[in-house]
Protein backbone atom coordinates (compact mmCIF):
# COMPACT_ATOMS: atom_id res chain seq x y z
CA UNK A 1 0.00 0.00 0.00
CA UNK A 2 2.80 2.33 1.18
CA UNK A 3 4.57 1.83 -2.60
CA UNK A 4 1.41 2.41 -4.29
CA UNK A 5 0.99 5.58 -2.65
CA UNK A 6 4.53 7.14 -3.38
CA UNK A 7 3.98 5.73 -6.85
CA UNK A 8 0.78 8.16 -7.08
CA UNK A 9 2.85 11.12 -5.67
CA UNK A 10 5.87 10.63 -8.29
CA UNK A 11 2.95 10.74 -11.05
CA UNK A 12 1.45 13.17 -9.40
CA UNK A 13 4.36 15.55 -8.80
CA UNK A 14 5.61 14.86 -12.16
CA UNK A 15 2.91 16.74 -14.11
CA UNK A 16 3.98 20.17 -12.51
CA UNK A 17 7.34 19.26 -13.12
CA UNK A 18 6.84 19.16 -16.95
CA UNK A 19 4.60 22.07 -17.00
CA UNK A 20 7.35 23.78 -15.48
CA UNK A 21 9.91 22.44 -17.79
CA UNK A 22 7.69 22.81 -20.99
CA UNK A 23 6.95 26.75 -19.61
CA UNK A 24 10.56 27.54 -19.16
CA UNK A 25 11.76 25.56 -22.52
CA UNK A 26 9.12 27.70 -24.52
CA UNK A 27 9.92 30.85 -22.76
CA UNK A 28 13.80 30.31 -23.12
CA UNK A 29 13.67 29.55 -26.73
CA UNK A 30 11.31 32.78 -27.54
CA UNK A 31 13.43 35.07 -25.86
CA UNK A 32 16.84 34.07 -27.66
CA UNK A 33 15.46 33.06 -31.27
CA UNK A 34 13.88 37.29 -30.52
CA UNK A 35 17.16 38.94 -28.96
CA UNK A 36 20.25 36.80 -30.29
CA UNK A 37 21.58 35.31 -33.27
CA UNK A 38 21.41 32.02 -34.46
CA UNK A 39 24.92 30.99 -32.70
CA UNK A 40 23.53 31.67 -29.73
CA UNK A 41 20.71 29.25 -30.12
CA UNK A 42 22.88 26.60 -31.05
CA UNK A 43 25.27 27.10 -28.02
CA UNK A 44 22.10 27.53 -26.08
CA UNK A 45 20.97 23.42 -26.96
CA UNK A 46 24.80 22.81 -26.88
CA UNK A 47 24.73 23.02 -23.28
CA UNK A 48 21.29 21.37 -23.04
CA UNK A 49 23.60 18.30 -24.20
CA UNK A 50 25.80 18.69 -21.21
CA UNK A 51 23.13 19.02 -18.96
CA UNK A 52 21.47 15.60 -20.45
CA UNK A 53 24.80 14.19 -20.42
CA UNK A 54 25.41 15.12 -16.45
CA UNK A 55 21.81 13.99 -14.95
CA UNK A 56 22.66 10.28 -15.00
CA UNK A 57 26.01 10.84 -14.40
CA UNK A 58 24.69 12.60 -11.02
CA UNK A 59 22.16 9.99 -10.04
CA UNK A 60 24.04 7.14 -11.30
CA UNK A 61 26.99 8.24 -8.54
CA UNK A 62 24.23 9.15 -5.63
CA UNK A 63 22.93 5.46 -6.34
CA UNK A 64 26.61 4.09 -6.15
CA UNK A 65 27.65 6.07 -3.01
CA UNK A 66 24.46 6.33 -0.99
CA UNK A 67 22.57 3.33 -2.38
CA UNK A 68 19.28 5.39 -2.65
CA UNK A 69 17.46 7.86 -5.94
CA UNK A 70 17.00 10.24 -3.07
CA UNK A 71 20.31 12.13 -3.09
CA UNK A 72 19.92 12.28 -6.53
CA UNK A 73 17.01 13.95 -6.49
CA UNK A 74 18.25 16.11 -3.67
CA UNK A 75 21.15 17.41 -5.42
CA UNK A 76 19.12 17.86 -8.87
CA UNK A 77 16.59 19.72 -6.83
CA UNK A 78 19.34 22.16 -5.25
CA UNK A 79 20.92 23.06 -8.80
CA UNK A 80 16.91 23.82 -9.94
CA UNK A 81 16.55 26.02 -6.89
CA UNK A 82 19.85 27.55 -7.85
CA UNK A 83 18.70 28.25 -11.44
CA UNK A 84 15.61 30.07 -9.91
CA UNK A 85 17.15 32.56 -7.71
CA UNK A 86 19.95 33.51 -10.51
CA UNK A 87 16.83 33.81 -12.82
CA UNK A 88 15.39 36.02 -10.60
CA UNK A 89 18.87 37.97 -9.87
CA UNK A 90 18.91 38.73 -13.52
CA UNK A 91 15.58 39.39 -14.69
CA UNK A 92 15.96 43.24 -15.09
CA UNK A 93 18.94 42.37 -17.08
CA UNK A 94 16.88 40.55 -19.13
CA UNK A 95 14.54 43.32 -19.80
CA UNK A 96 17.07 46.04 -20.33
CA UNK A 97 18.33 43.34 -23.46
CA UNK A 98 15.40 42.88 -24.61
CA UNK A 99 14.83 46.45 -24.44
CA UNK A 100 17.95 47.40 -26.12
CA UNK A 101 17.51 44.77 -29.22
CA UNK A 102 14.67 46.29 -29.89
CA UNK A 103 15.79 49.87 -30.46
CA UNK A 104 19.00 48.33 -32.19
CA UNK A 105 16.88 46.31 -34.59
CA UNK A 106 16.37 47.36 -37.88
CA UNK A 107 12.70 48.47 -38.75
CA UNK A 108 13.78 47.99 -42.73
CA UNK A 109 14.52 44.38 -41.90
CA UNK A 110 12.33 41.29 -43.52
CA UNK A 111 11.43 40.35 -40.55
CA UNK A 112 8.98 43.66 -40.54
CA UNK A 113 7.26 43.26 -44.08
CA UNK A 114 7.00 39.55 -43.48
CA UNK A 115 5.02 39.79 -39.88
CA UNK A 116 2.78 42.43 -41.31
CA UNK A 117 1.67 39.66 -44.21
CA UNK A 118 1.42 37.36 -41.38
CA UNK A 119 -0.52 39.80 -39.21
CA UNK A 120 -2.89 39.92 -41.68
CA UNK A 121 -3.19 36.50 -42.34
CA UNK A 122 -4.00 35.56 -38.56
CA UNK A 123 -6.95 38.06 -38.59
CA UNK A 124 -8.20 36.76 -41.57
CA UNK A 125 -7.59 32.64 -41.01
CA UNK A 126 -6.36 32.28 -37.31
CA UNK A 127 -2.51 31.12 -36.44
CA UNK A 128 -2.90 27.32 -37.76
CA UNK A 129 -3.88 28.22 -40.96
CA UNK A 130 -1.18 30.59 -41.62
CA UNK A 131 0.69 29.07 -44.65
CA UNK A 132 4.11 27.38 -43.07
CA UNK A 133 2.99 26.55 -39.97
CA UNK A 134 1.64 23.10 -40.28
CA UNK A 135 4.63 21.56 -42.28
CA UNK A 136 6.51 23.09 -39.45
CA UNK A 137 4.78 21.70 -36.51
CA UNK A 138 5.41 18.25 -38.62
CA UNK A 139 8.88 18.84 -38.38
CA UNK A 140 8.98 19.68 -34.84
CA UNK A 141 7.05 16.97 -34.17
CA UNK A 142 9.16 13.98 -36.24
CA UNK A 143 12.49 15.58 -34.98
CA UNK A 144 12.13 15.21 -31.00
CA UNK A 145 10.29 11.86 -32.14
CA UNK A 146 13.08 10.75 -33.80
CA UNK A 147 15.76 12.02 -31.20
CA UNK A 148 14.14 10.49 -28.88
CA UNK A 149 13.51 7.05 -30.60
CA UNK A 150 16.89 6.54 -31.37
CA UNK A 151 18.17 7.65 -28.14
CA UNK A 152 15.67 5.10 -26.37
CA UNK A 153 15.84 1.99 -28.51
CA UNK A 154 18.76 2.50 -29.90
CA UNK A 155 21.01 0.62 -27.78
CA UNK A 156 17.75 -2.21 -27.73
CA UNK A 157 18.48 -2.72 -31.72
CA UNK A 158 22.19 -2.49 -31.07
CA UNK A 159 21.79 -5.75 -28.92
CA UNK A 160 19.33 -7.44 -30.29
CA UNK A 161 20.06 -7.00 -33.44
CA UNK A 162 23.75 -6.50 -33.80
CA UNK A 163 24.78 -8.91 -30.98
CA UNK A 164 26.16 -5.97 -29.29
CA UNK A 165 27.11 -6.17 -25.55
CA UNK A 166 24.46 -3.85 -23.47
CA UNK A 167 28.08 -2.15 -22.08
CA UNK A 168 29.48 -1.26 -25.79
CA UNK A 169 26.11 -0.16 -26.90
CA UNK A 170 25.62 2.09 -24.00
CA UNK A 171 28.60 3.64 -25.07
CA UNK A 172 27.70 3.83 -29.01
CA UNK A 173 24.05 5.66 -27.97
CA UNK A 174 26.40 7.97 -25.50
CA UNK A 175 28.38 8.89 -28.56
CA UNK A 176 25.16 9.55 -30.59
CA UNK A 177 24.43 11.88 -27.85
CA UNK A 178 27.75 13.43 -27.66
CA UNK A 179 27.50 13.53 -31.67
CA UNK A 180 24.70 16.07 -31.06
CA UNK A 181 26.39 18.15 -28.15
CA UNK A 182 29.58 18.63 -30.18
CA UNK A 183 27.47 19.48 -33.40
CA UNK A 184 26.20 22.19 -32.00
CA UNK A 185 28.87 23.45 -30.43
CA UNK A 186 30.76 23.50 -33.87
CA UNK A 187 27.27 24.46 -35.32
CA UNK A 188 27.65 27.70 -33.26
CA UNK A 189 30.51 28.70 -35.16
CA UNK A 190 29.56 28.03 -38.78
CA UNK A 191 26.07 30.13 -38.37
CA UNK A 192 28.28 33.47 -38.23
CA UNK A 193 28.94 32.35 -42.25
CA UNK A 194 25.86 30.23 -42.85
CA UNK A 195 22.24 30.62 -42.98
CA UNK A 196 20.18 28.75 -40.48
CA UNK A 197 17.70 27.36 -43.93
CA UNK A 198 21.03 25.64 -45.30
CA UNK A 199 22.11 24.66 -42.13
CA UNK A 200 18.90 22.89 -41.18
CA UNK A 201 19.03 21.28 -44.86
CA UNK A 202 22.46 19.69 -44.65
CA UNK A 203 21.67 18.40 -41.19
CA UNK A 204 19.00 16.74 -42.42
CA UNK A 205 20.68 15.02 -45.47
CA UNK A 206 23.35 13.94 -43.21
CA UNK A 207 20.65 12.14 -40.37
CA UNK A 208 19.32 10.63 -43.64
CA UNK A 209 23.02 9.09 -44.64
CA UNK A 210 23.66 8.18 -41.44
CA UNK A 211 19.95 6.40 -41.41
CA UNK A 212 20.93 4.60 -44.52
CA UNK A 213 24.14 3.23 -43.22
CA UNK A 214 21.97 1.64 -40.74
CA UNK A 215 19.77 -0.06 -43.14
CA UNK A 216 22.29 -1.58 -45.26
CA UNK A 217 23.32 -4.89 -44.02
CA UNK A 218 26.94 -3.84 -43.42
CA UNK A 219 28.85 -5.05 -39.83
CA UNK A 220 28.27 -3.88 -36.60
CA UNK A 221 31.09 -1.94 -36.37
CA UNK A 222 29.53 0.73 -39.26
CA UNK A 223 26.36 1.20 -37.03
CA UNK A 224 28.82 3.33 -34.85
CA UNK A 225 29.14 5.71 -37.71
CA UNK A 226 25.30 5.68 -38.60
CA UNK A 227 24.33 6.93 -34.74
CA UNK A 228 27.27 9.47 -34.79
CA UNK A 229 26.15 11.04 -38.17
CA UNK A 230 22.72 10.83 -37.04
CA UNK A 231 23.58 12.70 -33.98
CA UNK A 232 25.76 15.29 -35.71
CA UNK A 233 22.86 15.77 -38.36
CA UNK A 234 20.28 16.60 -35.92
CA UNK A 235 22.58 19.43 -34.06
CA UNK A 236 21.76 22.59 -36.26
CA UNK A 237 18.02 21.20 -37.11
CA UNK A 238 15.97 22.01 -33.91
CA UNK A 239 18.26 25.03 -32.62
CA UNK A 240 17.70 26.11 -36.34
CA UNK A 241 13.88 25.86 -36.76
CA UNK A 242 13.90 27.59 -33.29
CA UNK A 243 15.47 30.63 -34.43
CA UNK A 244 13.61 31.05 -37.36
CA UNK A 245 10.32 31.08 -36.01
CA UNK A 246 9.96 35.24 -35.38
CA UNK A 247 11.49 35.61 -38.99
CA UNK A 248 9.18 32.92 -40.65
CA UNK A 249 6.14 34.22 -39.05
CA UNK A 250 6.57 37.18 -37.40
CA UNK A 251 8.06 38.35 -34.00
CA UNK A 252 4.82 39.77 -32.51
CA UNK A 253 3.52 36.41 -32.48
CA UNK A 254 6.56 33.97 -32.44
CA UNK A 255 5.66 33.64 -28.78
CA UNK A 256 2.80 31.82 -28.95
CA UNK A 257 3.93 29.62 -31.88
CA UNK A 258 7.27 28.67 -29.85
CA UNK A 259 4.48 26.97 -27.30
CA UNK A 260 2.64 25.05 -29.96
CA UNK A 261 6.24 23.89 -31.08
CA UNK A 262 7.22 23.01 -27.90
CA UNK A 263 4.34 21.62 -27.34
CA UNK A 264 4.29 19.73 -30.96
CA UNK A 265 7.56 18.23 -30.03
CA UNK A 266 6.90 16.86 -26.78
CA UNK A 267 3.66 15.24 -28.04
CA UNK A 268 6.46 13.88 -30.62
CA UNK A 269 8.93 12.52 -27.62
CA UNK A 270 6.19 11.15 -25.85
CA UNK A 271 4.17 9.45 -28.78
CA UNK A 272 6.61 8.13 -31.50
CA UNK A 273 8.92 6.15 -29.25
CA UNK A 274 6.35 3.98 -27.44
CA UNK A 275 4.53 3.68 -30.61
CA UNK A 276 7.83 2.16 -32.13
CA UNK A 277 8.19 0.03 -29.09
CA UNK A 278 4.88 -1.45 -29.65
CA UNK A 279 5.82 -2.07 -33.13
CA UNK A 280 8.78 -3.69 -32.27
CA UNK A 281 7.30 -5.95 -29.59
CA UNK A 282 4.89 -7.83 -32.11
CA UNK A 283 7.51 -7.84 -35.13
CA UNK A 284 11.33 -7.09 -34.47
CA UNK A 285 13.91 -4.54 -32.98
CA UNK A 286 15.25 -4.80 -36.57
CA UNK A 287 12.76 -2.58 -38.13
CA UNK A 288 14.09 0.41 -36.42
CA UNK A 289 16.70 1.53 -38.88
CA UNK A 290 13.71 1.63 -41.19
CA UNK A 291 11.32 3.64 -39.14
CA UNK A 292 14.06 6.23 -38.02
CA UNK A 293 14.46 6.40 -41.93
CA UNK A 294 11.09 6.83 -42.38
CA UNK A 295 10.69 9.67 -39.45
CA UNK A 296 13.73 11.65 -40.95
CA UNK A 297 12.49 11.17 -44.47
CA UNK A 298 8.82 12.96 -42.94
CA UNK A 299 10.59 15.44 -41.12
CA UNK A 300 12.78 16.31 -44.44
CA UNK A 301 9.78 16.44 -46.73
CA UNK A 302 7.79 19.09 -43.79
CA UNK A 303 10.71 21.29 -43.67
CA UNK A 304 11.35 21.54 -47.22
CA UNK A 305 7.61 22.04 -47.83
CA UNK A 306 7.89 25.33 -45.39
CA UNK A 307 11.07 26.24 -47.33
CA UNK A 308 8.98 26.94 -50.85
CA UNK A 309 6.05 28.18 -48.96
CA UNK A 310 8.23 30.86 -47.73
CA UNK A 311 10.61 31.05 -51.04
CA UNK A 312 6.85 31.71 -52.97
CA UNK A 313 6.34 34.45 -50.43
CA UNK A 314 8.99 36.08 -51.26
CA UNK A 315 8.91 36.01 -54.83
CA UNK A 316 5.56 37.44 -54.35
CA UNK A 317 6.74 40.00 -52.06
CA UNK A 318 8.98 41.44 -55.19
Amino acid sequence: MIHVCRGAWLVVLAIPLGLGAGAVDAALNHYVAENYKAHHMNWLHCFWGVGATMGPIIMSSYIADHNSWRSGYTAVSIIQFSLVIILLITLPLWKRVAAMREIDRPQTENVVDNEKRQQEQIVKAGIFRIRGVKPTLTAFLFYCGVETTVGLWGASYLVGAKHISADTAAIWISLYYGGITLGRLITGFITLKVGNRLLIRYGQLITILGAIILVLPLSASFSLTGFMLIGLGLAPIYPGLLHETPSRFGKEHSAKLMGYQMAVAYTGTTLLPPMFGLVASQTSIGLFPSVVLAFLIFMWLSAEKVNRILSKQANQGT
